[in-house]
């Protein structure tokens, strides 16, 4: 990929994002790892190789964070949140409903957040050579932060041997790239801003995109044992173990990282092109009840019991909830393994549902030594339809809704229960929420289902 042409666009906090789309076919977005710039590949022709060939047969979108490349350099802000925003203004700007997001390193806590907002928007998720956890200990990002306001060359130097290991002309390539994109002050208050943001966990078991998650066996950076952490964060992701010892930038053996995304896009991203720019493939306008589960507790039971014994509670919570949906006319469209989604022509079948759910639940919570405790959230809406999946708002707030409810407890929105209106269920006033990603109140209802 030569030359890319620069566009701008501006964030809702009012800073000027540079980013470039090039290419054609299903759109990826491509984070960089750190603060580097798109526009000063040859500074780092193994990473603008990997990338050109990522860009074969797609539609391939690069930003500037703030605070690098061609981006407004003068910013306060540096936060994931911040990055996110970044993320938000370009693909706005691009006129593409959704994409496929591909994250690096510390830019795959910026792409969870955006993801926990947007999820309507994203098809798929690859996150590769990442960690949870903040960058660095609280003593070495002090010694870096002050290295690199007094001497950003020393500093870019370190973070480049660091992630390179011992790929000398890798790390000279990548020191270059690093002081050419940003500065020595702009990459100490990114560091310092991202530890005091601490890791994306919180936010992970609510994104509902097929996701991907690669990591290097025996990275010399960043532990594999991190990626394990990440992918059984996000709820349905696969991860794939890749050969050798450098994440950054696909260096080593790179047709294998190329050969894991390509496999995963084919099976979860149509490779039609005019339906994935255009969005053509998307259908909404039929109205439907979707339903979520969530096992309460369910990390603490894992951990407590173990994978054997944690996996054959999770069967029975499989067993009783498929058998519950087929009873009451639900369909199941998909399951986080923790949890379930499932879509409903009817709102009064939805609602017997997951009374139904919550009695099954309670009653083998009665008669079995590992109690199930489950919470329920109901949202009725015009979703978008596509590849038999779900999205869009109504689909999010369901999600979101879930969240809000407790254990043994059935949470719906007062448009649920105005449409109930007269079926003889049972409501108590929980009051208003704001859900992250909307801006309206939300007031919410308890439903009474115990006899």
């Amino acid at each position: 990929m030569s030359g890319p042409s620069i566009r701008y666009c501006t964030t809702e906090d009012g800073v000027r994002i540079a980013y470039a789309v090039d290419g054609g076919g299903p759109p990826i977005v491509v984070l960089p790892p750190l603060l580097e710039s798109f526009s000063l590949d040859h500074l780092y022709p193994a990473w603008a190789d990997f990338v050109e060939r990522l860009s074969k047969d797609r539609t391939v979108i690069r930003l500037d964070w703030r605070g690098s490349g061609r981006s407004e350099r003068r910013v306060a802000d540096m936060s994931y949140s911040a990055l996110a925003r970044d993320l938000n203004a370009a693909i706005d700007a691009t006129g593409l409903e959704r994409v496929t997001v591909y994250a690096q390193g510390g830019s795959v806590s910026a792409a969870a957040l955006y993801i926990h907002d947007h999820q309507e928007r994203v098809a798929a998720f690859i996150a590769y050579g990442a960690s949870l956890r903040p960058p660095l200990r609280a003593e070495r990002l002090a010694t870096l932060c002050a290295l690199a306001r007094s001497d950003w060359h020393w500093a870019a130097q370190a973070i480049a041997s660091t992630r390179a290991g011992t790929l000398g002309d890798a790390a000279q390539e990548h020191t270059k790239l690093l002081e050419s994109s940003t500065s020595g002050e702009n990459m100490a208050l990114a560091m310092e801003q991202w530890s005091a943001d601490g890791d994306a966990k919180p936010i992970l078991s609510t994104l509902l995109v097929p996701t991907l998650v690669l990591h290097r066996l025996n990275d010399v950076d960043i532990p594999f044992r991190h990626a394990e952490e990440l992918a059984s964060s996000i709820p349905g992701s696969r991860l794939i173990p890749m050969p050798g010892r450098i994440n950054f930038a696909a260096l080593e053996e790179p047709d294998a990282v190329l050969d894991a995304i390509d496999q995963f896009l084919d099976e979860h991203v149509s490779t039609n092109h005019d339906a994935q720019v255009t969005d053509t493939a998307a259908t909404s306008g039929r109205f439907r009840t979707v339903l979520f589960t969530d096992i309460v507790g369910h990390t603490e039971m894992m951990q407590r019991l173990g994978d054997a014994k944690g996996r054959d509670v999770l069967r029975e919570h499989e067993r009783i909830t498929r058998e519950t949906l087929k009873a009451h006319g639900g369909a199941e469209v998909k399951t986080m393994g923790d949890g379930f989604m499932a879509s409903f022509g009817s709102v009064t079948s939805a609602m017997e549902c997951a009374i139904a759910l919550q009695r099954a639940f309670a009653s083998h919570t009665e008669s079995m030594p590992e109690p199930l405790h489950v919470r329920v959230g109901l949202n009725a809406g015009e979703p978008i339809e596509e590849d038999g999946d779900l999205f869009g708002a109504t689909v999010i707030l369901a999600s979101r809704i879930a969240a809000k409810a407790g254990a043994g407890e059935i949470l719906v929105p007062d448009t649920v229960r105005g449409l109930l209106s007269g079926k003889q269920f049972l409501f108590s006033d929980r009051g208003e929420f704001v859900p992250k990603g909307f801006d309206d109140a939300v007031r919410l209802y308890e439903v009474r289902w115990r006899e």
